[in-house]
């Protein structure tokens, strides 16, 4: 091969690696709930795929979906035992899906932070499964080949995810009803009005801060109408004074973020059912804040 078959190669390589880049991002983010960690299995993935015998790759697309999907699930596995050892509730990384809603797949399915956080009670192996079918519509017989398992197994990993996710979590309601609920929240929480933050929580809700050790964010879920409620409450004094709320898009849903001086100090995010507000999201870990906010401004 002379040089210039050589440079034709690896643009061709580069091509075929670009065109699959989105859905490959896709996927890793789905099954790690990271942006940060996604970006380093793509990156990983090119590296493979520029050290590959391609002239015996058929498929460009399906062979680096594999790639991604395989090193995605063995990141999970390390990632599972540092999130035991994570001080206070551990929530995905907020990603900005206001350029791509679907981030690279054939449907918005498993975005959703709520989503991503349930599945994270999973196996890093069945959230593959679930992903790669419900977002990606990847045929059983291909996820079988992925996974490295049998297609029967495929159907009972994709399965029990379906079952717990729908065990778990009641029917989302449209993007305009969440953003109308979530305005009467915020306004509620700012406030620290019991009776309006009452009527807007469900019986069960539950409060995850995720501060990763910063001040002032919870170390343990606050669960139950009144013990969240009274939280909220108690916080908006020492808490909103001074910030500004921008209204933003993380994960296909509204959010707000609340910045203090210019500095974001968290993205709150709801997840509403008919019932209401079912779960509250506080992402204040600077290193999952910066990488969102800094998407925002691009």
């Amino acid at each position: 091969m002379d040089a210039g078959d050589g440079k034709n190669y690896l643009d061709q390589a580069t091509r075929e690696f670009l065109a699959a880049r989105p859905r490959l991002f896709g996927i890793a983010y789905r099954v790690l709930g990271s942006a940060v960690e996604a970006e380093d299995i793509v990156q990983e993935a090119w590296l493979r795929w520029q050290d590959t015998n391609r002239a015996e790759i058929h498929e460009p697309a399906a062979f680096l979906a594999t790639v991604t999907a395989r090193l995605a699930i063995n990141l999970a596995q390390s990632a599972r035992m540092r999130r035991e050892s994570y001080i206070g509730p551990w929530l995905p990384e907020p990603v900005d899906t206001s350029v791509d809603p679907q981030l690279g797949a054939e449907r918005a399915e498993a975005l959703d932070l709520a989503v991503l956080f349930l599945l994270e009670k999973l196996n890093p192996v069945e959230r593959a499964a679930y992903v790669l079918r419900e977002a990606f519509d990847y045929p059983y017989k291909q996820i079988a080949d992925i996974l490295e398992t049998s297609e029967a197994n495929t159907r009972q990993l994709v399965s029990r995810a379906r079952k717990h996710l729908s065990a778990e979590r009641k029917e989302p309601v449209s993007s305009t009803a969440h953003r109308r609920l979530m305005e009467v929240f915020v306004a509620a929480a700012q406030t620290g009005s019991l009776s309006e933050l009452e009527d807007v929580l469900t019986a069960d809700v539950v409060s995850y801060s995720d501060g990763g050790g910063v001040r002032g964010a919870s170390k343990i879920p606050v669960v139950g109408r009144p013990h969240v409620s009274k939280y909220l409450a108690a916080f908006a004094p020492r808490f909103w004074p001074r910030k500004e709320v921008r209204w933003v898009e993380a994960n296909g849903r509204p959010a707000a973020l609340v910045s203090a001086d210019g500095n974001a100090v968290a993205l709150l995010s709801v997840d509403v059912s008919a019932h209401g507000i079912e779960r509250v999201m506080w992402v204040m870990n600077p290193a999952k804040l910066a990488p969102y906010v800094a998407s925002l401004d691009n």
